[in-house]
């Protein structure tokens, strides 16, 4: 048997298809056969949280996870058989950032900004405060001014911007500093014994990118906006070496590289040796 390895994907545009790009009919098949290796653990890293995963594992028919690090990284969960156990040390690890403070805390502090919209209740998580902003809106200056605010409170907190581009709006998510998807990632590589070689992540947006360029191998679905394509590969070589990120382009088993096509695409590039997925 091989050594354990652990896969962690995002699960919009880059699992399962949402946007124009089509779907390879029989990569999401191919990706539930390969992770049922008993070598293989199954981490799920999502903006979603806990019921939009479950949908999402309904419809599409996706395996279910070891692990689940949903809400932007806020929030990690343990699948066994069929429980979802909410990880307490995780929960204690990221909410020192926030000094006892709540979400409503927070929001309370940035009332006045009016280019912010809360997004629904259902869309808040105990460790997020999430809003909706116009795409016209400069990223930078908005997180520099959330963070003028914030700094008086002695908080210490995360900004990570992505696109809804079906809803065509941008999406703030604000978290505390230790909560995003690589120190997710590295919370459950240390604690289940997995290091860099043995750890694989595939992301297609904006708040995939800290663990993009980072020493974990990672992948870049083929579908990924040109945009962030190009921010990823003008870093390459200022922060990460190009033999930890790997960009789907599609030819794999003559699909297009696509979502779960790109994963499985990216996993062959890093392991050859798996070849029962094929």
């Amino acid at each position: 048997m091989l050594d354990k390895l652990l896969i962690c994907t995002d699960l919009d545009r880059t699992l399962i298809p949402n946007g124009h790009q089509p779907l390879c009919p029989q990569a999401i098949p191919l990706f539930r056969k390969l992770v049922a290796r008993p070598e293989i653990e199954l981490a799920y890293v999502t903006g979603r949280d806990k019921k939009l995963v479950m949908d999402a594992i309904a419809r599409f028919n996706l395996p279910v996870p070891d692990y689940a690090v949903t809400d932007v990284g806020s929030t990690v969960y343990h699948i066994q058989s069929d429980r979802w156990l909410r990880l307490i040390d995780w929960d204690q690890h990221i909410c020192r950032d926030w000094k006892g403070k709540s979400r409503k805390d927070l929001a309370g502090f940035l009332f006045d900004l009016t280019q912010c919209q809360l997004q629904e209740e259902e869309k808040q998580g105990r460790y997020k405060l999430s809003y909706y902003v116009p795409l016209d809106i400069n990223p930078g200056i908005l997180a520099d001014e959330i963070q003028l605010r914030i700094k008086p409170h002695g908080l210490q907190i995360n900004t990570i911007w992505s696109i809804d581009e079906q809803k065509k709006t941008g999406l703030l998510d604000i978290l505390p500093a230790s909560a995003d998807k690589r120190e997710a990632i590295e919370f459950l590589m240390k604690t289940n014994s997995f290091d860099c070689d043995r750890t694989v992540f595939s992301g297609d947006s904006g708040n995939d990118i800290a663990v993009l360029l980072s020493p974990i191998k990672s992948i870049l679905v083929a579908n990924a906006s040109p945009e962030l394509k190009s921010q990823v590969q003008a870093k390459i070589g200022k922060t990460v070496s190009s033999k930890h990120l790997y960009i789907a382009r599609g030819g794999y088993l003559n699909m297009n590289g696509n979502y779960a096509a790109g994963i499985l695409e990216g996993i062959h590039h890093y392991f050859p040796e798996l070849k029962s997925m094929d």
